[in-house]
């Protein structure tokens, strides 16, 4: 008997440091969040009137609240790089997809695949998991319709419509140097025309003779159009829509031959000071949990998690469009920075 108690003893002996490690490596994983307090430090594309809400229901839910500062999308990637080995914030929230995929390739995120992750469409989500989608927005063509009344003009459903001279300077678009919306139109336009850059850039150039400003966000041209200032402009439908809803004459249109889509992300970035207040926040964002809120809210973004309904108003809007492809990840991330150093260069400066 004193042999067998001597051995259940060394047993017990033996198994207990793994025992222990067992459970303090759970302990961690389950409290790790909670470690790092309630507040999470975001940098945010999505403006203040969409993200505000979202943030607040975020703290309703789960106790943390998100100081956020706002960018348009090529200011908060530039912070993000050049903050590499000091990182201020936690997460990149909201902006178009080309942002994260340049973002990625400057090693800037850290790979996380949230429980949504595995029933997103492929299009939603980095193979790698260094970022995920939280919705779909695909670009419109929004015009005052005072002026085309005015010039006789009918809503411009392609795009050799805009190259009109009734349009000179009386389109407003935003700058590529500052604005994902205007990276997004870019690539739009090179798929449009097979990625033939020479076919792409000199239809710019043509198109820049109508141009009257190049604003610093996306959606800094919809007041504009609706006061009949400037005619027409192509933006995010969730901000044309916005347009419409606060009351201002306009009227969406596509087209013909196609416009881009844009998915809009969310990433931890690497090295962030609460990975584990990051982790929740994008487990929650990219579920029905932070989705569910966007027709409650009236913002006019389509959901990528199954099963989330969007605004009718949104559905009605889009029944027009012939063609509406989405912008190639890959393909943008690997090239926004030469092709927006191309687009000074030679329709911007020229």
């Amino acid at each position: 008997m004193k042999n067998f108690k001597r051995s259940l003893l060394l047993v017990f002996l033996l198994i207990l440091p793994f025992t222990m490690l067992w459970a303090g490596g759970e302990k961690e994983a389950a409290g790790d969040a909670a470690d790092e307090g309630n507040v999470i430090n975001v940098y945010s594309i999505w403006p203040e009137n969409w993200a505000t809400p979202m943030f607040e229901e975020f703290e309703k839910a789960t106790g943390i609240h998100v100081n956020f500062m706002r960018f348009s999308s090529g200011e908060a990637l530039a912070r993000v790089i050049a903050e590499k080995e000091n990182p201020q914030v936690d997460v990149l929230f909201g902006g178009p997809i080309e942002t994260f995929g340049s973002g990625a390739r400057e090693g800037v995120f850290e790979a996380y695949k949230p429980p949504a992750y595995d029933k997103l469409e492929d299009r939603f989500k980095d193979k790698d998991g260094y970022w995920t989608a939280i919705a779909d927005d695909p670009l419109c063509f929004m015009s005052n319709k005072e002026f085309l009344k005015a010039n006789n003009l009918k809503a411009p459903t392609s795009w050799n419509d805009i190259l009109d001279p009734a349009y000179t300077k009386m389109i407003q678009f935003a700058d590529a140097r500052t604005s994902g919306t205007a990276v997004t139109r870019i690539f739009s336009i090179l798929e449009v025309n097979d990625r033939d850059e020479d076919a792409s850039f000199d239809y710019m150039k043509k198109l820049s003779n109508n141009v009257q400003v190049y604003t610093k966000s996306g959606g800094g041209g919809t007041i504009p159009v609706g006061l009949g200032q400037a005619g027409m402009g192509i933006f995010f439908i969730v901000d044309a829509l916005k347009t419409q809803q606060a009351g201002y004459d306009v009227v969406v249109s596509f087209p013909k031959e196609g416009i881009g889509s844009a998915a809009e992300g969310i990433a931890i970035i690497k090295g962030a000071k609460h990975p584990g207040l990051a982790r929740k926040l994008v487990d929650w964002a990219t579920t029905e949990q932070m989705q569910n809120y966007y027709a409650p809210y009236k913002i006019n973004f389509i959901p990528v998690y199954p099963g989330v309904e969007q605004l009718p108003s949104l559905t009605e809007a889009l029944e027009s469009a012939e063609k509406i492809f989405p912008i190639d990840s890959e393909y943008a991330g690997e090239n926004r920075k030469r092709i927006v150093n191309k687009w000074i260069e030679t329709v911007l400066q020229k």
